[in-house]
């Protein structure tokens, strides 16, 4: 009987990159000259895995986002792990936001991954494992087929392939 052969999809981000992208983001914000006498901070909480943002106004509100944009990229973290929620009125004018650090892949995503999957026609199998997808098939090939062709789908969800057996 042939072995069959497996990978998991995934979607992972590192928290001590993303803290350490916040340390390095406060550091910049205090040096730099438009940020001089200003509230604007920014905040990591690891628990609920949430960045926060506080800025005068939305203008350096929206340059607190890309500084730390920036200094995710620079540490490997993907900008689509990032799910910012609304801009909020803080006291005094100022405005607040959090983004979301997404671990997983939520429900509907995975779905989607693995109708796409089906419609590529080989002969392996997809099957979602909590907040993870499991592709097992016979030949090699056909697993590295459905990596490229997953790799090309467009999904807003960051995704890695481990378990390569």
């Amino acid at each position: 009987m042939p072995q069959d052969f497996s990978f998991d999809i995934v979607s992972k981000v590192d928290l001590q990159e993303v803290d350490n992208a916040v340390g390095q983001a406060t550091k910049e914000i205090l040096t730099r000259f438009d940020f001089k006498g200003s509230k604007s901070t920014v905040t990591f909480n690891r628990e609920e895995k949430k960045i926060d943002f506080l800025a005068d106004d939305e203008m350096k509100l929206r340059n607190l986002r890309d500084i730390i944009a920036t200094k995710l990229a620079k540490r490997g973290v993907s900008l689509r792990a990032l799910q910012y929620g609304q801009e909020e009125d803080a006291l005094g004018g100022a405005k607040r936001q959090s983004a979301e650090v997404m671990l997983g892949i939520p429900q509907d995503k995975a779905k989607e991954i693995v109708k796409k999957i089906r419609e590529m026609k080989l002969k392996v199998q997809a099957a979602i494992q909590g907040d993870q997808i499991r592709v097992s098939g016979r030949q090699k090939n056909d697993l590295q087929t459905v990596m490229q062709g997953i790799k090309e789908f467009p999904i807003d969800v960051p995704l890695q392939f481990v378990n390569y057996r």
